[in-house]
Formats: structure tokens, sequence, C-alpha cells
């Protein structure tokens, strides 16, 4: 499932055309455009993997927990030429790889299958561990989380462990968009900078901002990137 020379001819402004290849009743479409902008810039500008890199040891690993609307991220997949967006009109259906939630037994590029939220932040702090274990140290761990995953107990438990277990390679995106239940003086960014992480706040459709807090230098702690969205309205 390798992309061809064709299909890696695509920018930023192609995503949303890629996107609307994909429908369905269930392709949460807010969930999806809110992170966008943030993925490309990843994907664009930070992460060091590639389609040919995918099962390099040392690549960077990237960890999608708001699996639930991966449109977003299928569309920045294809376009960084992961597998062929010919498959995108398939997106959802019985027979395409391309499921409601990522199943990294079928998607190049996947590194977890998600969804269900709460997950990605402490399968984030387990990789990063394993990494060190194993002297890869080179390889940066991101995820992106939304804002409601952290009315989730198991993100708080990461929150509080990453820092006093010294996990410098660990980056988390928060996506927000509004949907939290819970919140916290001062912001997301203050609840992991009271656990000992450093912390920016930006414009999530800032690609500049962006890019700049994604490579901040945060010398001995984790590094958490909230990036603030228009709120959720459907």
């Amino acid at each position: 499932m390798t992309a061809t020379s064709d299909d890696l001819a695509y920018g930023y402004a192609d995503l949303p055309g890629l996107m609307s290849l994909m429908t369905g009743d269930e392709k949460h479409g807010p969930a999806a455009t809110s992170t966008l902008d943030a993925l490309w810039v990843l994907y664009d500008r930070v992460l060091r993997v590639s389609p040919a890199t995918a099962d390099a040891p040392v690549r960077d690993r990237f960890l999608l927990s708001k699996g639930h609307g991966p449109m977003a991220y299928y569309a920045v997949l294809a376009a960084k030429g992961f597998f062929p967006a010919s498959l995108l009109p398939g997106f959802g259906s019985y027979d395409s790889p391309l499921g409601h939630h990522p199943d990294r037994m079928l998607i190049p590029g996947a590194e977890i299958g998600s969804g269900s939220l709460g997950h990605g932040l402490p399968l984030a702090v387990g990789t990063a561990l394993g990494l060190r274990a194993q002297g890869l140290a080179v390889a940066r761990v991101w995820v992106l989380i939304g804002d409601a995953e952290l009315d989730e107990g198991s993100n708080h438990e990461a929150i509080a462990f990453a820092p006093a277990a010294g996990l410098d390679r660990l980056h988390t995106l928060v996506i927000d968009n509004s949907s939290a239940t819970h919140g916290w003086p001062g912001g997301i960014a203050s609840r992991f900078e009271a656990a000992g992480w450093s912390a920016a706040t930006v414009d999530g459709r800032d690609h500049e901002a962006l890019y700049q807090a994604f490579t901040a230098p945060h010398p001995g702690r984790p590094h958490a990137v909230v990036a603030r969205v228009e709120p959720k309205t459907a």
C-alpha cells in the first residue's frame, strides 16, 4: 500500500480536498478538523518519520489518541505518501483499511489503534520508557489528545509520572476545542506545569506559532503544547 509519485505532490492547501473525499454518517467532522493544522505542522516540519522510515527503530513516534475523528490524520498521512490518496473515498467502508478508528495493523505510519478516550498518553509514556530502555534516546514520542480526554483519570496518572521518570523525549499535544467537562485555574497548560512539565499554549491555526511551540527547548522535562481552536459546535 505504498503511495505513488503522483500522490506525493500534496501540500497544506490540498488537505480540505483530501478530507472531502471521506464521507459517511460517523465521520466526526469537528473532531477531525480541529486537529488539521497541528497535524500538518508536525508531519511537515517536526516529526522525523516518513514512508521510507516508518519502521526504522530511530524514527519519531506519533500516537493519535484522539482517534475517534481520524479524517485529518488520514488526509495528512496520504498527503505525505504513507498510503495512496485513492484509498480515502473508501473511508469507513467494510473492506477499507481506513476505519472510523485507526488500526495500526492496517495503516502505514500508525503506531497505535485508538479512539477510546484516555489511552494515548499512558501508551506514549510506555513508549518513551521502552525506547529509553532500548537505548534509542534519539527517538522522540509525540501524542495528540483532545481536551475532553483530560476528564479521564488515566491521563492524570501519566501526567504525574512522566516528569518524575525524566521522560524528556515525550511531547503531548492537546487540542483544546472547549470540549472538556472539567477545567483548571490558569488553563490546561497549568495542569501540566504543576506536575513538572514544560508547557505552552498557542493558536491551533497559526502554523508558525505551532512550530515554535513544538520545537521549544525543554531540557530534562516532558513538553506539552495546548493548541486552542474554535469551540466544538456539533
